[in-house]
């Protein structure tokens, strides 16, 4: 049974704006946790599966390290009872921009019990090769871009 409307409307409401806010610098990924449950599953394309509000909430500041130049404005939001599609734009520092989403399920009392965010990391590669983007101090490195780095910074530019 879903959510009442006017409920699942106002929690994303307050979640873009918290968006908005960390684009904006007035705040860390980390502050997303609020929205979360205890038990949150959320899927990243690079990192996979993480699980747990206390693994989530550490993950979503250390797996941004190095990506503190980017964007990720939110063009627009849809709802269809306690499911919700965030479509968001990743923003890299030379304007090149990639295409993403999130799915969000809500569980009531202002959290969502999962988060799945999709996009095109062939592309995403493809623009930080261009941008000979190199990790910085800190970057939580997904297991199969430490080769593709290696290949980039091994090969003439």
């Amino acid at each position: 049974m879903s959510h009442p409307r006017e409920e699942v409307e106002a929690v994303v409401a307050d979640y873009v704006e918290q968006r908005r806010q960390i684009d904006a610098g007035k705040g860390k990924w980390s502050d997303l946790a609020r929205f979360f449950t205890d038990d949150i599953v959320y899927i990243d394309p690079a990192h996979g599966r993480v699980e747990g509000l206390e693994t989530v909430t550490a993950w979503l500041d250390d797996g941004m390290v190095g990506f503190d130049d980017w964007k990720f404005p939110i063009e627009f939001t849809a709802i269809d009872g306690d499911n919700v599609a965030v479509k968001w734009l990743q923003v890299f520092p030379n304007g090149a921009q990639q295409s993403g989403w999130t799915r969000l399920i809500y569980a009531g009392d202002g959290k969502f019990r999962y988060d799945e965010d999709m996009l095109n990391m062939a592309h995403v590669l493809e623009d930080m090769k261009s941008l000979h983007w190199r990790p910085s101090e800190g970057f939580l490195m997904p297991g199969f871009l430490g080769p593709l780095i290696s290949r980039w910074t091994a090969s003439p530019v």
